[in-house]
């Protein structure tokens, strides 16, 4: 229960803070299409699904059962550490609060997301060159602290 509690209060790893895109396997694709969610490829033409997932309503996945399989395999570094113990849920939970503080300050001096363009707060600061001092110190912040206590071994995709 402490896992799936971390989970529905983050979700960074379906709305576009960690990643670009969860990649699929071909006999993936047409269950997500028929579910109505809309594919993309990445840059070497493999299917993919792309972050901010159009299947998370919330912080809740609505085709959780029917997740792709790299959906499946992937555990934040926060949720291996709670996992094992490490950290308590509280101090996961305030990580998680931390994070979202820090991603919201990354925004602050970034428009509202426009027609086509994503809704990650973090993928629009990756975008926006040049930032202001101060809004590029946030968005560093933000991505050191996520790279230590989220992505860990995986590192920031793009």
């Amino acid at each position: 229960m402490p896992l799936s509690t971390l989970c529905l209060r983050c979700g960074m790893c379906c709305d576009g803070t960690l990643f670009t895109h969860v990649s699929l396997q071909p006999t993936e694709v047409a269950a997500l299409q028929q579910r109505g969610l809309p594919l993309s490829q990445r840059a070497d033409g493999s299917p993919a699904l792309a972050q901010h997932c159009a299947a998370l309503d919330g912080r809740t996945c609505t085709v959780y059962a029917d997740r792709p399989a790299s959906c499946r395999r992937y555990h934040c570094q926060l949720f291996a550490a709670l996992a094992e113990k490490e950290v308590s849920l509280d101090e996961a939970l305030a990580v998680v609060d931390e994070a979202q503080a820090l991603v919201a300050a990354a925004g602050e001096a970034l428009p509202p997301a426009s027609e086509g363009e994503p809704r990650s707060v973090m993928q629009r600061a990756r975008r926006a060159e040049p930032l202001p001092p101060e809004s590029q110190a946030a968005r560093e912040r933000a991505e050191a602290f996520l790279d230590k206590h989220f992505r860990g071994r995986f590192g920031r995709r793009e």
